[in-house]
């Protein structure tokens, strides 16, 4: 399991950011839709480092961080409209992870193996 020390910001950070969700936000068609776009921002992102290159990777790191904030707020946003805190949605994927490694199957495709 994942330390205690290494997540304790995690559910600070869902509530300060659900703290700045609009009512019209709150809900489950805007948060998964939302995410979506995000991530697709990340994704087009990438494309235009991929066709034109990275002249500047501080700034492209900045950018990418950026969107990895939104992509962060809807994740944190989706996670407390279910009743789940970020710090059980990393400790559930973390001891998954480590299950797979455990047993060799990082590799593949599937959630159950």
């Amino acid at each position: 399991m994942i330390s205690e020390v290494d997540i304790k910001d995690f559910d600070k950070y869902q509530d300060e950011a659900w703290g700045t969700a609009l009512e019209s936000a709150r809900n489950a068609a805007y948060l998964y839709n939302g995410l979506s776009g995000e991530v697709g921002e990340v994704c087009s992102l990438y494309a235009k480092a991929i066709r034109d290159g990275v002249e500047n990777h501080q700034r492209f790191a900045e950018q990418l961080k950026k969107e990895l904030g939104d992509v962060l707020w809807f994740i944190a946003g989706l996670s407390k409209f279910h009743g789940l805190t970020l710090k059980e949605v990393a400790e559930a994927n973390i001891e998954k992870l480590k299950s797979r490694q455990q047993r060799n199957t990082l590799k593949g495709s599937g959630d159950d193996r």
